[in-house]
């Protein structure tokens, strides 16, 4: 009976979650999903200095704001150390570890004298065949592991093919600090043991790593996992993504209007294919996700590729599910509270009239928050300065002779709106385009919008009528 397959996403607290932590998620809880199995989350808080509360709220938000579920509560690796100092001294009474005296002063000699000789700055074992009645007064011992000193360590890596690492390149690293602390590598193959992770998808600047902890792993006589190590996401320009190519954090995202839905397709393809799909479901991505499909070369991030894709996702989305997700995004955009305050539950119903033409437009969020102002403006409106062009006083010389057709209107609907601009322009024997252009001014104070005929129909008659007036050059009420 095969094992159920359960994947972690192991993320520092020491800051938001990165874009590239973001995409490690993504890619162990596609393929836990994929397979039937688990994702399990724990943070690797041991550095006590740098972990933040904050930024492990950070980290779980930016995941559940994506959409990445994890199985179980999240499990803190610094609970664990009593564990991993067991899981030491188990490797020292096998004799697969020792206790290391070397003085400050002597490891820094030790790496001055093999510099000197040309040799790597590496641990010479001085004492891992050395009995414990010999250890110094008054030094703290730190663990090491026994690491073969001859052949190699292997990690056949789904990604990256079978790698080999001479063991005389890897020493005896340390697994237990002098205080009783474990190190990094120590801990996450305790961890990792213990939740019963079967497989290892992180980035591939672990990959030296993973050799270090399949020698802990070959010591305890642990099943070794699955191990696929996927490459640094880059910028546009080829380097290692960094602050300078612009947003890191999974916050930003939400904060420039990005839709999760959106990002998640990105950042799977970020790296991962599936034939030449480009645009594809969740629930796809689950059904096709492999670590075959896992490319070796790194990704390179195309804002202008997710904006795109971001814009797909809007006019796919449903009105209310967008209307939904903009009042959301409001409370972190400049100036969101006070529209916020205004979308009160006539004007709500008024933006969802307008969506389908909104959305059309949009690429992000602020983009639909953008486009909505006409409603949410007070009279008399600001123009903007392609508004105020097209104003001229011909422009308003239409609009007064407008109104009394439009004044006239029965049902105020897209149709008959339509039929009495057109019956107007047909009679004036102007083209459309001279009277809606200025009626589009009027009613939005902006040069472009939604369709003239929806932008009428949204803003309701009494509104649409007293707009155009203000425009217009009718000076009687």
């Amino acid at each position: 009976m095969s094992k159920t397959v359960v994947t972690r996403f192991a993320p520092s607290p020491t800051g938001f979650l990165h874009i590239g932590g973001a995409r490690t998620a993504l890619f162990n809880w596609l393929y836990a999903k994929s397979q039937g199995g688990k994702m399990l989350l724990r943070i690797e808080d041991t550095d006590r200095e740098r972990s933040t509360d904050a930024a492990i709220d950070a980290i779980k938000e930016g995941l559940v704001w994506l959409g990445l579920d994890w199985d179980g509560d999240a499990v803190s690796q610094f609970a664990g150390v009593e564990r991993h100092q067991e899981v030491a001294r188990q490797l020292v009474e096998a004799g697969k570890a020792y206790y290391c005296y070397c003085t400050q002063e002597e490891l820094t000699e030790m790496r001055e004298t093999a510099r000197a000789e040309g040799r790597p700055p590496r641990y010479d074992g001085r004492w891992r065949n050395r009995s414990q009645d010999e250890a110094p007064a008054g030094v703290d011992p730190v663990v090491r592991i026994k690491v073969p000193e001859e052949g190699e360590t292997v990690v056949d890596d789904q990604v990256q093919g079978r790698i080999a690492f001479p063991n005389k390149d890897l020493d005896d690293f340390i697994i237990l600090r002098s205080d009783g602390t474990p190190t990094y590598m120590h801990a996450v193959v305790v961890d990792d043991h213990d939740m019963g992770v079967t497989h290892i998808i992180r980035g591939d600047d672990h990959l030296t790593n993973a050799a270090r902890q399949t020698v802990i792993y070959q010591a305890m006589g642990w099943d070794v996992p699955v191990m696929s190590h996927i490459p640094l996401i880059h910028g546009p320009d080829g380097a290692k993504l960094s602050k300078r190519h612009g947003a890191l954090g999974v916050e930003a995202y939400r904060d420039m209007g990005y839709l999760p839905e959106a990002l998640r397709n990105y950042l799977a393809r970020l790296g991962w294919s599936h034939g030449d799909d480009e645009i594809f479901s969740t629930e796809q991505a689950i059904e096709w996700f492999d670590l075959d499909g896992i490319g070796k070369s790194a990704a390179r991030f195309d804002f202008a590729k997710l904006e795109n894709l971001n814009g797909h996702y809007m006019r796919t989305t449903d009105d209310q599910t967008l209307l939904d997700a903009m009042k959301a995004l409001l409370p972190h955009l400049e100036s969101g509270s006070e529209i916020l305050s205004k979308l009160n539950d006539t004007r709500s119903q008024q933006v969802l009239l307008a969506m389908p033409g909104l959305k059309e437009r949009a690429k992000t969020l602020p983009d639909l928050v953008d486009g909505c102002g006409f409603i949410l403006s007070e009279r008399p409106l600001a123009l903007d300065e392609k508004a105020a062009k097209i104003l001229t006083d011909e422009a308003r010389d239409v609009l007064s002779r407008l109104l009394p057709g439009l004044k006239s209107v029965g049902n105020w609907t897209v149709e008959e709106t339509e039929t009495a601009v057109k019956a107007f322009a047909e009679d004036a024997e102007l083209k459309l385009g001279k009277v809606a252009q200025p009626l589009r001014a009027a009613l939005t104070g902006r040069g472009t919008s939604p369709g003239i005929f929806d932008v009428l129909v949204t803003l309701g008659r009494e509104e649409s009528l007293a707009r155009i007036k203000d425009q217009s050059t009718e000076t009687e009420s």
